[in-house]
């Protein structure tokens, strides 16, 4: 039975046709913002310390300052202008760059994190075997700006 061979008292109201694509549309336009909606936190906190470390390696300046708050303090006070010149300095001893973490111990408390992890930094003239390896234990401290983290603090030590 098709709609114009339904009887006047069967047929769909234009009323409720009306309501019922209002409300499709809606769900429609509900499930798409839902698919857009923000990473959760410790997804986003964790996503910016994987590019901060692919920055590092990728010998890329503007990737790794991008991740560090304008207040960040280092060990013996050294500032993101200090660490960049450190990792620069690094970058022009050794031709390969490696950086492996090892597991995210995360900490949230509303706009503000830390998180601790051992970390292998490898250097050397080829990404083949390192001239040189350390592993470091280390803690950094990171606020949460507009929606994306920034590294505030970061202090690290030798652990071998």
């Amino acid at each position: 039975m098709t709609l114009m061979s339904r009887s006047p008292s069967t047929a769909p109201k234009p009323f409720v046709q009306a309501h019922l694509r209002m409300l499709i549309s809606t769900l429609v336009i509900a499930f798409l913002v839902a698919g857009c909606a923000r990473a959760p936190p410790e997804q986003a906190l964790r996503q910016s310390l994987a590019e901060l470390q692919e920055g590092i390696e990728a010998r890329d300046a503007d990737m790794f300052e991008r991740y560090l708050a304008e207040d960040f303090v280092g060990p013996d006070g050294v500032d993101r202008d200090g660490v960049r010149r450190l990792a620069a300095l690094q970058w022009m001893r050794h031709r390969a760059v490696g950086l492996n973490f090892g597991p995210l111990d995360v900490k949230i408390s509303d706009r503000h994190a830390t998180v601790r992890f051992t970390a292998a930094a490898t250097g050397g003239s080829t990404r083949m075997l390192p001239d040189t390896a350390q592993v470091y234990e280390v803690e950094t401290g990171w606020r949460l700006h507009d929606d994306a983290w920034l590294m505030t603090s970061a202090a690290w030590k030798p652990k071998l």
